[in-house]
């Protein structure tokens, strides 16, 4: 049977006339070209968030430099090391735990940017003592190194990222595995005395190098492009946790 003239499977005019026509979402579900508006989105998704975090951090440097100007740094710093330190430890990881969960779950964009404020501002209150036991008694100086030193880590991890285009979900489970251990090791210095020292803070610095390149993958790849406010409060978790223990690691080296 002869074919008709107006066949689009034989008139290559009429595929084109066609192709013309779709939509570019259409000629994607067909295997056409891609949807160009997806890596727009993804971009901007990724700007907002490390706006968001060099928002977060930049309010955790003004609110402790604030504290410190103040004259509360000294009372907040004698009131928290007047309790067992080891609880500190504790509730510095508890804290990042409920606020991170609070932020995934939140739908709306106002609750993301509370658990965020509420969460810098938590953690800045948390830095206090140790940022004065290092500002009077292990030399300023350790604090901006440990700041550089943070800095590095977080940008090596987030190249290793982007350049492997590698998919580090898997670190999930080892994440939290890791986490319930180090709650495990604190709640032993809580109960039965042990000594955290530099080996500890060694595997915290890891646990978060992890937790920075689990954040970042997961960001890149699986977040979704309307939670920017939630994964900057991921991402400045992981960093105030490398900061933390990088700063006790060279304090302890005093």
């Amino acid at each position: 049977m002869k074919p008709s003239r107006h066949d689009p499977r034989r008139d290559p005019r009429e595929v084109e006339a066609r192709a013309v026509e779709l939509s570019p979402e259409e000629l994607a579900r067909l295997g056409g070209a891609p949807q160009a508006g997806q890596e727009v989105d993804r971009s901007t998704f990724l700007m907002r968030v490390y706006g968001h975090l060099l928002a977060a951090i930049a309010g955790f440097v003004l609110l402790e430099a604030w504290i410190f100007q103040s004259g509360l740094a000294e009372t907040l710093a004698r009131a928290l090391l007047g309790v067992n330190w080891m609880l500190v430890l504790g509730g510095f990881m508890v804290v990042g735990w409920l606020a991170r969960g609070m932020a995934a779950r939140a739908t709306s964009t106002g609750v993301q940017y509370a658990a965020l404020a509420l969460y810098v501002a938590g953690q800045a209150v948390i830095f206090v003592p140790l940022l004065y036991v290092a500002e009077h008694y292990s030399g300023g100086g350790v604090i901006t190194s440990a700041a550089a030193l943070t800095v590095l880590g977080f940008v090596g991890l987030t190249l290793i990222v982007l350049q492997t285009r590698k998919d580090f979900s898997f670190l999930g489970g080892l994440l939290r595995w890791g986490g319930v251990m180090a709650l495990l090791a604190i709640a032993g210095g809580v109960f039965f005395g042990w000594e955290l020292g530099t080996w500890f803070s060694l595997a915290m610095v890891a646990l978060a190098g992890g937790a920075i390149l689990y954040d970042t993958s997961n960001i890149v790849r699986h977040w979704p492009t309307d939670r920017h406010v939630a994964a900057a409060l991921e991402l400045f978790a992981s960093v105030a946790l490398m900061f933390w223990y990088i700063l006790r690691l060279l304090m302890s080296r005093r």
